[in-house]
């Protein structure tokens, strides 16, 4: 085993022969929006992230299925075909899965990627010094919640539908400098610099846990502090607004209530900007670690990236917002 519990990481890694490792992930979920395929693409999209998240590629998938028994098959075919329509994008066979009966729809998959046991990209060892570099945009939480109020208004839905169904494929292939090649995401090592790729010293996905929530465990697990610039963080359409009209999903409380007490703040936040900052993502952007150097040239190449901040030397907490 190189990769389990002991740092709360985003896949496990499991080492089957000198030059090869397994990553198995696996993530399942309620309906977030109405349409059946775009719940299949998202829970797909999600699925996934996690083996981008460790430098992985994704080969093979598992579904999960939960369904109630009396309800029209015509949309759980939808969900299906939504799913795989992901996992054929991303390259991922699906080989099976399984179902079960139950009075509420789930949905999702069991994921397994392939790595070298040396190329591993995990949320520990940040540097001091390094850029914090996330390539996607906060609020899909609270527009989700907006969405199950009949309250979100179509422009959003879709902009955060979008974010949703992206694959993290293309941020990860150009980290590792295997981007349009086809390959598994390769590098000499996670900590030096490739010709092609980035050196790149930690990487999660913010999901469940929000931007804070992970932010902290990478901290927690490199010993450092990250120093978060909130006023360049980015969040999606409608998000603000649905924070101030109190579309709070209670995962985001629940984020809150656990990571709050690792927190430092330099200034008083807006409630509705620290609120998004807790919001729990679904198929979320990619956080990385990397030199200052790595980061502009990652800016450039994937023009979806953007700098939030810094690592810096451990201090009192994990997480400054300044």
């Amino acid at each position: 085993m190189l990769v389990g519990f002991d740092h709360a990481d985003d896949a496990g890694v499991y080492q089957i022969a000198p030059d090869t490792a397994l990553v198995q992930t696996v993530d399942f979920f309620t309906p977030i929006v109405d349409d059946p395929y775009t719940f299949g693409q998202i829970a797909a999209t999600n699925s996934l992230s996690d083996v981008y998240a460790m430098g992985g590629r994704p080969v093979s998938s598992l579904a999960l299925v939960c369904f109630p028994e009396k309800a029209d098959l015509n949309i759980l075919e939808r969900i299906l075909a939504g799913g795989l329509s992901k996992m054929m994008e991303a390259g991922c066979t699906v080989i099976g899965g399984h179902s079960i009966r139950d009075e509420e729809t789930k949905f999702g998959y069991s994921v397994t990627g392939l790595i070298h046991p040396r190329q591993v990209l995990a949320n520990e060892g940040a540097k001091p010094g390094d850029a914090l570099v996330l390539t996607k945009a906060l609020g899909t939480g609270v527009i989700s919640t907006a969405i199950k109020r009949e309250k979100a208004d179509p422009a959003w839905i879709n902009a955060a539908v979008k974010s949703m169904t992206t694959l993290n494929k293309s941020a990860a292939e150009i980290i590792t400098g295997q981007a349009g090649t086809g390959a598994s995401p390769v590098r000499a090592e996670r900590s030096s610099s490739a010709k092609d790729g980035f050196s790149v010293h930690a990487l999660t996905d913010i999901t469940g846990f929000g931007l804070i929530g992970h932010a902290r465990e990478m901290a927690v697990a490199s010993g450092v502090t990250l120093e978060i610039e909130v006023d360049r963080v980015r969040f999606l359409p409608g998000a603000l607004e649905y924070a101030r009209q109190g579309a709070i999903p209670g995962g985001l409380t629940n984020n809150r209530d656990f990571a709050a007490c690792a927190v430092a703040s330099e200034r008083e936040l807006p409630r509705d900007v620290e609120d998004l900052l807790y919001d729990p993502q679904t198929a979320g952007g990619l956080l990385v670690s990397m030199p200052e150097q790595d980061a502009t040239r990652f800016e450039r190449a994937f023009g979806d990236a953007y700098r939030i901040g810094r690592a810096i030397a451990k201090g009192e907490k994990p997480i400054r917002l300044i």
